[in-house]
Formats: C-alpha cells, structure tokens, sequence
C-alpha cells in the first residue's frame, strides 16, 4: 500500500474519532508533532514543580503545606504519565530529558514567572491551573489513544488544584487589608501569562492547524483563550479582585468578554530564554537530575540482579 493510501485511510480512522493507538500505522508527522506536544506537556508539569515547591516550607500552616505538598506530588506524577504516553511513539525518556536541560525542548512559558508571596500560589492554582484544564479537558479526547488516557487522571486532579487555589484565594479576600491587596497583587501578575498560556494567536500559530485535523487538539488556541477569560470574569467578582485590564467589558453582540491586546513581545522573549526564572529552573532541573544519578544507578542495580536470579 502507498503511503498516500495509507495516510487517507489514517485520516478516515481519525475521523470516525476511532482512536490511533502506539502500534498503527501513523504519519511521520503525526508521531513527531504528537511527541512534541506531549514531551513538552511533560516538561511543564516537572518544572511547574518549582514555583511551588518553593513555598512548601513557607506555607501558613500544617494543612495549607499538606495540601501543596500533595499538589506537587500529583504534578510529578502527571510529568511520569506524559513521558510514559511519549515512549510509546519510540522515544526515550533519557532523549527527552537530554532535550529539556540542553534547552531543545519547550515547556510552558508560565513557569518563568516567579511567586513572591503565598497569594501567588493561590493564583497558581485558580488562573495557571484554570487555564491548563481548559486547554487539556479537550486532550482527553485527542485521536491518540495513550495521550488521551493519560489526560483522564490528568484533568482530575488538575481540576482538585484548581479548586484549592480558588479557595485558599476565597480565604485571603476575607483577611485583612493588607491580605486583599496581597490577593490583588497576585491577581495582577499572573493574569496576562495566563493568558498567554494558550500559545500565539491563532494567525501567529504554526501548529494549531494540523493538530486540530488529527484530532490531537479540538480547539484553537484563541478561541480556548476567550472561554477561559469568559468563565473566570464572575471567579474574579466573587473574590473581589479588579482583573488588569482597562478594555476588559462584556460584548452582547458578540456574547463573550472583549479583553485588551496580549504583550506577545514578552511572551516570545519568555519563550526564547529570557524569562526572570528561565534560567533558574533549567539550573534547578540540571543540578535535580544530576544528584538523583545515584537513585537511578541502584534502581538499575537492583533491576539487574533480580534478572539474573530469576535466570
């Protein structure tokens, strides 16, 4: 059979949403594409560790540190499900890694930003993680079967940290004055890179086309971007903060939230490297890696000495 043969009859299969599974044929494209987005999913959930595991030790009290640490903890798994969905494609886990710390591979720009105060970590929660679930609730129908399942847990657990961000934000906006303004704060260095989570413009976008016609995505990127802000504009009522955005105004004719114009000057320098933590997480990463050399050796051991018992 034809390769053009071969990619109609891939392209009917995606079309009956009839799910692509590690085995079946598949374009070359499709698996490069599928391994980018998945390794570079996977690369934000270990280095979206950082911002957060830095406040465990600084947390107001025992449960607010309980409750980050098991939100850093899911964060670690859901990197160790992605890589895992990214081997099945023929790629290993040492390449992506490799390709992480030498600064090949991307992961979400976000995790540039650094959190200064505990109001930060709420903000993580409510708008980073309220962003990630609108972009990933539609990944768990991507026409990659073990990207998708993958998804399932992904976005559960996501959806829990969001909500305990939401709610640890709830507490601060009925604390003292000087708590509200810390919330307000947070609240206005967090909101424009959430935003500039769901990737370039849609004209800008060199992606988003072929994705959403294998199914690996359903969405565009600024029409996820317009739901999110759609839905959080009441969020932010609710706790009494002022998003910062002077153009933000509801539009009855157009049924959704005008909002100003995204600075994609800082979006793509953040992207390019030069972010005000870009180079402190890669550090981070490297020297994290490194000093676990020795996990991974006795790991390996002990793997192989069980194999020869066995034989």
């Amino acid at each position: 059979m034809s390769i053009t043969n071969q990619e109609a009859l891939f392209q009917q299969r995606v079309d009956q949403e009839i799910k692509i599974e590690a085995r079946d044929w598949m374009p070359e494209e499709y698996r490069k594409t599928l391994i980018r987005q998945i390794s570079q999913h996977a690369h934000s959930e270990i280095v979206g560790m950082l911002p957060e595991g830095n406040w465990i030790t600084r947390a107001p009290n025992l449960i607010r540190k309980l409750i980050l640490i098991a939100k850093v903890q899911d964060e670690a798994g859901h990197g160790l499900y992605l890589y895992s969905a990214a081997e099945t494609l023929g790629v290993s886990r040492d390449e992506l890694i490799d390709q992480l710390h030498t600064g090949k591979a991307k992961y979400s720009s976000i995790f540039n930003y650094p959190t200064l105060t505990w109001a930060d970590i709420g903000a993580v929660g409510w708008l980073v993680d309220g962003a990630a679930i609108m972009n990933q609730v539609m990944l768990c129908r991507a026409s990659y079967g073990p990207y998708a399942r993958a998804m399932v847990r992904i976005c559960k657990e996501e959806s829990f940290h969001q909500r305990q961000g939401y709610e640890s934000l709830m507490v601060l906006s009925k604390g003292t004055e000087e708590q509200k303004a810390m919330l307000q704060d947070a609240v206005n260095r967090w909101w424009w890179p959430s935003l500039m989570m769901f990737g370039p413009s849609d004209s800008e976008s060199t992606n988003s086309e072929k994705s959403m016609l294998w199914k690996i995505k359903r969405q565009s990127n600024d029409d996820l971007r317009q739901r999110f802000v759609d839905a959080t504009v009441d969020q932010a009522k609710l706790l009494g903060v002022t998003l910062p955005d002077p153009h933000l105004k509801w539009n009855e004719a157009r049924g959704h939230y005008d909002f100003g114009e995204i600075d994609w000057n800082e979006f793509w320098n953040v992207v390019k490297g030069n972010g005000m933590c870009n180079k402190e997480r890669l550090q981070a990463r490297v020297k994290a890696h490194e000093e676990g050399q020795w996990v991974r050796d006795a790991a390996m051991a002990y793997s192989e000495k069980k194999k020869k018992k066995a034989a």
